[in-house]
């Protein structure tokens, strides 16, 4: 474990160096006419922030400094992920016209060896000797000013989001027409959260609110589509009253998540721990009333007529997640019934396995893409990153005669913080006919 930390560190400060150097490159262009106290200032403070990077990131890894704040922790790691994905902007822009200069100094080369080739580039070099040499300098200071302009775009969006997003929760409403639905389910509401990530939160107030529109909805059933936590159960702990407010007169439905299993913890002292750690999460599950579903079923009952409710363990074909789900296994002994309703966390079981071996599954709630917590939406038109790794990342997608819902996530993960995709509730009204 010490020798994969010291490979990552090591990996870390020669890609920190190799982007800090290039866009220092720029920044010493804009500098290059002002007094010498005012760039050794520039310097010092542009070289401090990779120095410390590489302190918290020691500390962090080899000596456990900080561990225990996880405010200060999350947020010197936004603010790090903040400054160097605009670095990263800047040295694309910057790149690219230094890829279009070496093509044309290449070009220039070889053409010497062209009929013609030399004459021109006498007259080449001619011209460049006339041309004023202030005018070189504009143009380098133009390409170092439009670069630092294209980091700063990434660096303010992000920051925004970082204050603006994280709890910024939607409700979205979503009317699902089931030709099938029994009248008795006619009109009923049902609630779906996702990927609430506990581990990641920091701000109770701001997580309340989330709880109160939800409670507002006065769902008939309520579903959870998994990732309570980011590692260890022992994050959900300050959170379990809070969400045991999350109820409705139907029940409230939950599955676990790829987080959900400790898989992501290297340190466990035995595989006894790592169980025990996903026992404690179900004995979390039944604390807030919920009922966890692991590759099983349960009937909704109403007016005599049923409605079946499936849930399976987490299975995604990205990857190495795990792959636990088993839909058949959750069908076994489950009476003939009109309407089915699968939870699975991840989207791609329902590409893979569901939409493909189970026809009879009418609606399935996913989570787990969070929409990439960054994105653009204008009304039915979306993008995201997240698009490129899932064919089905968010909203309503109706494949034949299924539908599968991917819900955006409540909490987050990583960047503490979210961009144009926004943390949702969703509630489903059941209809008949449209």
């Amino acid at each position: 474990m010490q020798e994969f930390r010291i490979k990552m560190f090591l990996g870390l400060v020669v890609f920190i160096l190799l982007v800090d150097s290039y866009v220092w490159q720029a920044i010493k262009i804009l500098i290059k006419d002002k007094a010498t106290w005012y760039k050794k200032a520039i310097k010092y403070i542009y070289w401090t922030v990779p120095f410390i990077v590489f302190f918290v990131f020691i500390s962090t890894w080899f000596y456990h400094f900080q561990e225990e704040n996880k405010t200060i922790r999350t947020y010197l790691g936004a603010f790090f992920f903040i400054i160097y994905a605009s670095k990263i902007v800047t040295v694309l822009f910057i790149l690219l016209d230094d890829i279009k200069r070496l093509l044309v100094l290449t070009w220039r080369y070889f053409e010497r060896f062209l009929p013609h080739g030399k004459e021109d580039a006498e007259e080449e070099e001619l011209e460049e000797a006339i041309e004023p040499e202030s005018q070189k300098i504009t143009r380098s200071q133009f390409i170092a000013r439009a670069g630092i302009m294209a980091g700063a775009v990434p660096f303010v969006i992000l920051s925004r989001g970082l204050f603006s997003g994280a709890y910024n929760y939607q409700v979205r409403r979503v009317n699902l027409v089931l030709p099938n639905l029994p009248e008795a389910f006619d009109g009923i509401k049902m609630l779906q959260i996702s990927d609430v990530h506990t581990g990641s939160f920091l701000d109770k107030d701001a997580v309340y609110r989330g709880i109160q529109l939800i409670k507002e909805q006065k769902a008939h059933v309520a579903f959870f589509t998994g990732d309570f936590v980011n590692n260890r159960t022992n994050e959900a702990n300050e959170w379990v009253e809070m969400f045991s407010e999350v109820k409705a007169p139907m029940g409230v439905y939950s599955i676990f998540g790829n987080h959900d299993y400790g898989d992501y913890v290297s340190d466990w002292k035995s595989p006894e721990e790592k169980a025990q750690n996903l026992q404690d999460l179900v004995d979390v599950h039944k604390t807030m009333g919920w009922n966890l579903l692991r590759n099983e079923h349960v009937l909704l009952e109403r007016e005599g007529k049923k409605l079946g409710i499936l849930g399976v363990e987490n299975w995604g074909d990205r990857g190495r997640f795990q792959k636990f789900g088993d839909v058949d296994k959750a069908k076994s002994g489950m009476p003939d019934v009109p309407v089915k309703i699968m939870l699975s966390h991840d989207p791609s079981h329902f590409d893979t396995i569901i939409s493909k071996q189970h026809p009879d599954i009418d609606l399935t709630l996913s989570g787990h893409t969070h929409g990439f917590q960054f994105g653009v939406e204008f009304g039915n038109k979306r993008w995201s990153p997240s698009q490129y790794i899932y064919p089905h990342w968010a909203d309503l997608y109706k494949i034949e005669k299924q539908m599968l819902y991917v819900n955006r996530g409540y909490g987050f993960l990583g960047y503490p913080g979210r961009v144009g995709i926004m943390p949702e509730i969703t509630v489903f009204t059941l209809n008949r006919m449209a």
